[in-house]
């Protein structure tokens, strides 16, 4: 059995979000899996979804805006889930099988940051949009974000920050295979003026497709949410994934 866990928290995201997420996965799951959603409102989410608190992580001002809550997925326990477990962010669309991202070995998967460049040197970083991690069995990360969580926010910009210095320090951090989480604005869509001419496209490979800052998928779906240097075309192929 299988473990994917989401969360929802505040207002960003609906219940149809969840709900969609649900679906896909439900199509792209060959083996049994439980799909867990970690929220503190699980009005409107279908009865498949297994709804449990949100895990506390020790603060409540100034974790909401940047993801900080995702650091909750490292307490001792989550419910009584056993395991590994494959957190995907709920505005990922799936266009193929979740299943082999349940065979690399590693302690901690996670995407490659599409920017991997940055001015201080982390080239490690990663995108937690898909992470696979053991549950329960890194416990003092959350100990160590609930005693000294201002020191921390001045020190990286959010959680994936976070968990990929802790996990890089200890040689535990691996990388998705490049082709299977491909960025929506940086994989699909057409480099310069081509963002104007083409639709964009699903990479070869891909089995998540990434939307992370804008657009995001129903932005993308109608042609919305670009730059004067990253047009987005309409994309139909969303509507028949994301669903």
């Amino acid at each position: 059995m299988h473990n994917i866990v989401c969360m929802k928290w505040g207002t960003k995201f609906g219940p149809e979000y969840v709900n969609r997420l649900h679906s896909m996965v439900s199509r792209h799951m060959a083996a049994p899996f439980r799909f867990v959603c970690f929220t503190e409102a699980p009005e409107g989410i279908v009865d498949g979804v297994e709804c449990l608190p949100l895990p506390d992580v020790g603060w409540e001002e100034g974790v909401d805006g940047h993801g900080w809550r995702k650091v909750g997925l490292f307490a001792p326990e989550l419910g009584d889930l056993e395991g590994d477990a494959l957190f995907l962010d709920l505005d990922v669309v799936i266009v193929d099988a979740l299943d082999p991202l349940f065979e690399p070995e590693g302690e901690v998967m996670i995407i490659r940051d599409y920017r991997p460049v940055r001015v201080r040197g982390d080239r490690y970083v990663g995108n937690s949009s898909v992470l696979r991690f053991p549950v329960g069995r890194h416990p003092e990360l959350l100990e160590r974000f609930r005693s000294d969580f201002p020191r921390i926010r001045r020190e990286v910009r959010n959680e994936q920050e976070y968990l990929s210095r802790y996990f890089h320090r200890r040689g535990e951090l691996h990388y998705w295979p490049e082709a299977w989480c491909p960025s929506f604005k940086h994989d699909c869509v057409p480099v310069g003026p081509l963002s104007y001419l083409r639709t964009p496209r699903i990479p070869e490979g891909a089995r998540v497709i990434v939307f992370h800052g804008r657009p995001n998928p129903s932005e993308a779906l109608e042609g919305k949410g670009g730059k004067f240097y990253r047009h987005i075309r309409p994309t139909p192929w969303i509507a028949e994934h994301w669903r």
